[in-house]
């Protein structure tokens, strides 16, 4: 602790990312980054962006790429809002639709860990609600009042989905406050709330490229909802940076939304994946909680959360495991290839033989 820092600072309790290991030692299972390499029209259009038009500032409208994917879900460009990455995204969500010190934002207890960083970053109340053994959503919790709603489906660790029918629900209930769907993993097998997005000027998805579309190092995101939303983002986006997406990120991004064809085959190989392991572990003894999502949450009651996260990392596996009550039994599992998931089953094996 410095002694320049200011409250703030001493008294944040800032979001811990995964292990980025500095070798290839390891299989990384554990950021839920996407095995396969982007599509060859992003690296293309990424190359030929690398000229001199690089000493120009990208644009701070995006005004292609939001065109694209307006395009894309058949939206207008007004409807749709771009960043750097999902979680900047967030970041500017909180100020613009939740008020300090007024009601809770309501958000599941186990869910994506950065929502409570930034309530507490905000100074916004939040208040969580519960879940069963199961990690099942209590719908009823979002009834109650709040000065806003986050719900992440599939859900963070634990690739449980909700239907478009409950969003629907909590929408029609709180139609006084903004409800946020982040919808990070929704290409796995979830059903997106996009159909949603002209019936619900309350409605806001985020969504990112670095999960299904393969570039979680161009970080890029973007948000769907009501024009007026979308005006709120950008008026406190360009309070704080005008240029948050750099121009060989728009060049890729865009190519990424238009390679429909290789998006789709990515994706149901990994699907496929995580359909194998599911099988294979719940065989062997695992609970697997059903994902819809590149990810699955396991345990086993033949050896504790922590223990089969450290046998894993000496076998030269990282997953992720969350020391917090409730899920820490458990270890969450990125989806990789079939033969890193093959060596991921050998080593899960090798390691329940010697507890």
């Amino acid at each position: 602790m410095n002694r320049y820092w200011s409250r703030k600072a001493k008294e944040i309790t800032a979001y811990v990312p995964g292990e980025q290991p500095k070798d290839r030692r390891y299989i990384k299972l554990n950021t839920n980054e996407n095995p396969y390499p982007p599509s060859p029209r992003v690296i293309a259009a990424i190359k030929a962006a690398t000229n001199d038009t690089l000493r120009l500032y990208p644009d701070p409208t995006c005004d292609e790429l939001r065109a694209t994917i307006a395009g894309y879900y058949q939206l207008n460009k007004d409807q749709v809002f771009i960043g750097n990455g999902s979680d900047e995204l967030l970041a500017f969500a909180f100020p613009a639709f939740f008020e300090p010190a007024g009601n809770p934002v309501l958000f599941a207890e186990v869910t994506y860990s950065f929502y409570p960083v930034y309530a507490a970053f905000f100074n916004i109340n939040c208040r969580l609600v519960p879940v069963d053994g199961e990690f099942n959503i209590d719908e009823e919790g979002y009834y109650q009042d709040n000065g806003g709603i986050i719900i992440a489906n599939p859900n963070a660790p634990t690739g449980k989905g909700v239907s478009r029918k409950m969003i629907e629900k909590v929408l029609e209930r709180n139609k006084g406050n903004v409800v946020i769907v982040d919808e990070a993993y929704i290409d796995f097998g979830g059903e997106s709330s996009v159909p949603l997005v002209g019936n619900y000027p309350n409605l806001l998805i985020i969504k990112t490229l670095s999960k299904s579309r393969s570039l979680a190092g161009l970080r890029v995101g973007y948000a769907l909802g009501n024009a007026g939303l979308i005006e709120g983002m950008i008026r406190i986006k360009d309070s704080i940076n005008s240029y948050t997406v750099d121009r060989l990120a728009l060049a890729g991004a865009i190519e990424a939304i238009r390679d429909n064809a290789y998006f789709q085959e990515t994706k149901t190989k990994i699907i496929q994946t995580r359909k194998r392991v599911t099988a294979k572990l719940t065989k062997i003894g695992f609970n697997v909680i059903p994902s819809q999502a590149n990810f699955i949450f396991v345990s086993s009651n033949k050896c504790p959360g922590k223990v089969l996260f450290e046998k894993l990392r000496a076998k030269g596996i990282l997953v992720r495991y969350f020391n917090k009550p409730g899920i820490d039994n458990f270890i969450r599992v990125s989806i990789g290839t079939d033969e890193e998931m093959n060596s991921f089953l050998d080593a899960v094996a090798a390691a329940l033989l010697e507890v």
